[in-house]
C-alpha cells in the first residue's frame, strides 16, 4: 500500500519546501497532495455534512497541518482528525504557547517550526520511525521550561495537606490487544525500532505507528519503555 501524504499549507514556497523535506525524510513515500486552504484539504479528506472525513479505503498516514490559513486554523482540522487514522504534524511559524499547546490539545502529533534548516526538520520528522514526537528543537526546550516552571506556587510534598491513601487505579483491559497489536508489543519490548518491526512483520512502518498509538491508549501508557515494563509485568510478552 503506497504511503500518502497531505500538505496543508497556503504558501506556495513554503508548501514545496516541505514536500522536498518528505521526499528526504521518508524513502517510501509514494504519494503527496497538497493543499491551500481547509476546505481544499477538506474536500480532499471527503469530509461529510457533519465535518469528519468519511472512513476512507486508502487514507492519508502523515498529514502536515499549517496553522494560519486564509479561511480558518489548522487547529480546526486537527480537531476534526481527532478519530482519522494519521499522524498529524503542525508545520508552523509560531512558537508561542498561544499556538503550541493548543495545538497539543487538538491532537497533533508534532510541531515543527518552518523556519528551521532544512536538514533540522528531515531529522524530526524521522523519528516518526522511531516512535518519537517530531519536535523542533525550540519547540521541545519550551515543553521543557514550562513543565519545570508549572505551578510554582504548589506547596512542597512535605508541607502538603495530608490525603486519603490514593485508590488503586483500574487494570486496562489488556485482553482488548489484537493479535496483531501484541506481536508489535512484543518487538517493542525487546527493542525493535519502528522501521525494524514493519520490515520483520511485513507492513508499512506507518501501519506500524498506528498499532503502537492503539497499543498506547489501551494499556493507559505513553511510552515504549512503560509499554515494555507493563506487557513484562502482565505477562503480556
Amino acid at each position: 500500500m503506497a504511503v500518502k501524504v497531505l500538505i496543508l499549507e497556503d504558501n506556495p514556497v513554503a508548501r514545496g519546501f516541505l514536500c522536498r523535506v518528505v521526499k528526504e525524510s521518508f524513502s517510501d513515500i509514494s504519494s503527496i497532495t497538497e493543499a491551500g486552504d481547509l476546505e481544499a484539504a477538506r474536500r480532499l479528506l471527503g469530509h461529510t455534512a457533519g465535518g469528519r472525513p468519511a472512513r476512507a479505503d486508502d487514507p492519508y498516514q502523515l498529514i502536515l497541518v499549517d496553522l494560519e490559513l486564509p479561511d480558518g486554523s489548522g487547529l480546526e482540522l486537527l480537531q476534526e482528525l481527532s478519530q482519522y487514522p494519521a499522524t498529524r504534524i503542525v508545520t508552523t511559524l509560531y512558537s508561542d504557547d498561544e499556538h503550541l499547546f493548543p495545538a497539543l490539545q487538538c491532537g497533533a502529533d508534532g510541531y515543527l517550526l518552518k523556519e528551521d534548516r532544512f536538514e533540522v526538520l528531515v531529522e524530526e520528522l524521522q523519528k516518526i520511525v522511531r516512535g518519537q514526537p517530531p519536535l523542533s528543537p525550540a519547540i521541545a526546550r519550551r515543553l521543557l521550561t514550562h513543565f519545570r516552571t508549572a505551578d510554582p506556587q504548589l506547596p512542597s510534598a512535605s508541607m502538603a495537606a495530608p490525603v486519603n491513601p490514593p485508590q488503586p487505579a483500574p487494570q486496562p483491559d489488556y485482553e482488548r490487544l489484537t493479535p496483531r497489536e501484541s506481536e508489535v508489543l512484543t518487538y517493542l519490548s525487546k527493542g525493535f525500532t519502528i522501521k525494524e518491526i514493519a520490515s520483520l512483520m511485513g507492513i508499512k512502518w506507518f501501519t506500524v505507528n498506528d498499532h503502537i498509538k492503539s497499543i498506547y491508549k489501551k494499556l493507559n501508557v505513553s511510552s515504549r519503555a512503560e509499554a515494555a515494563v507493563l506487557a513484562s509485568k502482565q505477562g503480556l510478552v
